[in-house]
């Protein structure tokens, strides 16, 4: 027989951000879209050999390709932050792994997937730290992959959604080191004042900003540096340290208008003969849909332009 009873106030969901977070008033956090981790290995499809690396508070998943075997073939480095609105997701989930997989494969790169650490157990700015560790750590060369197969004269860094906002924060910081590029797919900024067709109703930019004021209690507000790369108090985009930047958006995101936004402002910024930096605009697809539709021709599209990007430079 069913039971009636009602749920204890334990029970009780106190925080909800669509299906990445769900936190209840005891404590106990859940989320629900998060698959299962896969483990590294040899990916028998592309014959990228994977690893994981524990670096004290995070880890990164390193991926590096057949062609890593030729006689003193250096490769691009990629460094990839995943998305997840940084309180889900990791490096370790199978979506990611499977698109370093076909990333190292295609470019051929050897790849670093930064498994950064998450909130709300751990808010922000724990997870911008452990990228800009990360990235000091690759440039350090003190794994024997990145020694023996990285080219520390072409590293990238590349990452979607939360993980696209934290590439600009690696990339713009007053210390940072030089990189080839950076990769922006459909990444998270927002801010109080709409840009293009996003709502521009107090409730609909409340909405767009109460992840990141979860994720980041610290913060100023959605027009935080961090979160708006283009409010007034904001670094200049001119400081950019990489030569190359590109943005990803999707037609079905409603995210686009402000990818679209920050590449014309860094265009801008850099003025001609500066900074080069490509827009790629996918038609009928939504947010990061190349991680849940792999094998579309549009995921290929998306794969062959960031491919060229990186063997541009």
């Amino acid at each position: 027989m069913a039971s009636n009873a009602s749920p204890t106030v334990d029970d009780e969901v106190v925080h909800e951000f669509g299906p990445l977070l769900r936190v209840y008033k005891s404590g106990r956090i859940e989320r629900p879209i998060v698959a299962p981790p896969v483990a590294p290995g040899l990916d028998a499809t592309t014959g990228v050999e994977s690893k994981d690396v524990h670096l004290g508070v995070y880890s990164a998943r390193l991926y590096l390709p057949p062609s890593a075997a030729i006689a003193g073939a250096k490769l691009p480095v990629i460094v990839y932050i995943h998305g997840g609105g940084f309180v889900a997701e990791s490096a370790r989930s199978p979506n990611y792994h499977r698109f370093l997989n076909d990333l190292a494969s295609a470019c051929p790169a050897l790849g670093v997937s930064v498994d950064y650490r998450l909130a709300p157990e751990h808010p922000l700015p724990a997870a911008y730290d452990d990228c800009l560790a990360a990235l000091a750590w690759v440039l350090s060369a003190a794994d024997p992959w990145v020694a023996a197969h990285g080219d520390m004269g072409r590293v990238f860094v590349a990452g979607d959604s939360a993980g696209g906002n934290a590439c600009h924060h690696v990339a713009i910081q007053p210390d940072a080191a030089r990189l080839k590029g950076a990769v922006l797919i459909h990444p998270w900024f927002w801010g109080s004042e709409a840009v293009g067709e996003e709502p521009r109703d107090p409730a609909g930019r409340a909405m767009g900003a109460g992840l990141w004021l979860f994720a980041c209690p610290g913060t100023t507000g959605a027009d935080d540096p961090r979160m708006n790369p283009m409010a007034p108090d904001a670094p200049g985009l001119e400081a950019l340290a990489c030569e190359r930047v590109m943005v990803c958006t999707a037609e079905g995101d409603f995210l686009r208008w402000r990818g679209r936004a920050y590449s014309e402002a860094v265009t801008a910024a850099r003025g001609a003969g500066g900074l080069e930096v490509e827009l790629l605009e996918t038609e009928g697809e939504g947010h990061v849909f190349y991680l849940f539709k792999p094998d579309c021709d549009k995921t290929k599209e998306m794969l062959d332009r960031i491919v060229a990007f990186v063997n541009a430079a």
